[in-house]
């Protein structure tokens, strides 16, 4: 969409054929609604029955800290459209920019000339004959098991094992306000509204779990969610609408994003744990950084090798903390001590736990609230004394 916007002939090939399905997170945040509103699609997902996201509840085992109206400039903190919702919209907004696509299409081969990559071989997964295309850059935004990353060998780099696994479905009827995020036991729970008044609720585990898991999902589900008893309640009264969903692979990596002719983009080039939800916002970020690289270097603005080592460095960049944080959160690693005084100083205190959620969603600069001076405000309007304030900084 956003090379067809510039002015590329782009050719848009997927072996899937839509609206389908994917059985994958899908709540979007951070930097995301603020770039589906840029691109003018955050219209769309609203008028999809899929409900603005305004109020975040987060529970570590000590209270439930909730924010509430959480939004900026008529932008929600979050919104969560089923993927058959999402793929439609980014589709019709690519075709609508000027690309072609062709769903049902299998890729068999890339093309190479010269160690360079310069295009696909394949054909419709009906049959007919094979056809090749050729293009001055090959994008596979193809997955963590990405087919294109095999055939040019994408170098892997701060690769970790799989820490956890999850199941996930989908309930109708459930009274909810929002996205709920619950720690218990070395268990996460994520529950959130999505289209047509559905409620999804993801549940992790540690990744040796996976096996005793699997055998009774739905016990296993249920038994989590009676360590959180109000919400337990409120799902018994709704009625799951879907199968169980869950996987257990899902390792974290860095792959090189570019080469000769060829980059990566979303999960084929970065693979993150679901656990802090960054999948989708995340590749979200990284597309806008790759087209603005790819047409740096096609416009003749920059050599493009340097233009596509900035995207890999920017991207980089972008991830870093979060990448941490979230393998952290993986391991099911206790929280810092300074985590729960802070939370406990913004109990019942509305204005600043709003502030304090918008600066770690990145709806307004960090740095407005994660500062000596406000956390020391923060600490002494509560009564309370003795929070590190470096500490927090650093552990939020």
């Amino acid at each position: 969409m956003l090379l067809a916007r510039k002015g590329y002939k782009v050719l848009l090939v997927d072996r899937s054929k839509f609206p389908s399905e994917i059985a994958h997170g899908h709540f979007i945040h951070r930097q995301g609604p603020k770039l589906l509103a840029r691109w003018r699609l955050l219209d769309k997902i609203v008028e999809s029955n899929c409900p603005p996201v305004l109020t975040q509840t987060t529970d570590y085992g000590d209270f439930p800290l909730i924010g509430r109206t959480l939004m900026m400039e008529g932008v929600a903190f979050g919104y969560a459209p089923r993927r058959s919702v999402l793929d439609n919209i980014l589709i019709d907004a690519a075709i609508d920019a000027g690309a072609e696509l062709r769903e049902g299409f299998c890729v068999e081969d890339f093309l190479s000339e010269d160690n360079r990559l310069t295009g696909i071989r394949g054909k419709s997964n009906r049959g007919g004959s094979v056809v090749t295309e050729r293009a001055l850059i090959t994008i596979g935004a193809d997955g963590r098991r990405s087919h294109l990353a095999r055939a040019v060998r994408a170098q892997v780099y701060q690769s970790t094992q799989t820490f956890t696994c999850w199941y996930f479905s989908y309930w109708s009827d459930v009274p909810n306000d929002g996205l709920e995020i619950y720690l218990r036991q070395r268990r996460v729970i994520f529950a959130f509204p999505t289209n047509h008044k559905m409620f999804s609720i993801f549940i992790g585990w540690p990744i040796e779990d996976f096996y005793r898991v699997r055998s009774d999902i739905a016990g296993n589900f249920m038994r989590v969610l009676e360590l959180v008893p109000p919400l337990a309640e409120r799902v018994r009264i709704g009625r799951r609408e879907e199968r169980f969903y869950g996987t257990g692979d899902v390792p974290n990596f860095f792959r090189k994003p570019y080469g000769p002719g060829w980059a990566l983009v979303g999960d084929a080039g970065c693979h993150k744990d679901p656990f802090t939800a960054l999948g989708i916002c995340d590749a979200f970020r990284d597309a806008e950084l790759l087209a603005n690289a790819a047409d740096e270097g096609l416009s003749g603005k920059r050599l493009i090798e340097d233009a596509m080592s900035d995207y890999e460095k920017r991207r980089n960049e972008a991830s870093a903390i979060d990448y941490q944080r979230n393998i952290d959160f993986a391991r099911f690693k206790p929280l810092p001590p300074e985590t729960y005084q802070l939370r406990a100083a913004l109990r019942g205190n509305q204005k600043d736990t709003n502030r304090f959620i918008m600066a770690t969603e990145g709806i307004i600069p960090q740095e407005e609230f994660f500062n000596p001076e406000n956390l020391s405000r923060i600490m002494e309007d509560a009564g309370s004394a003795g929070l590190e304030t470096a500490g927090v900084v650093r552990s939020l």
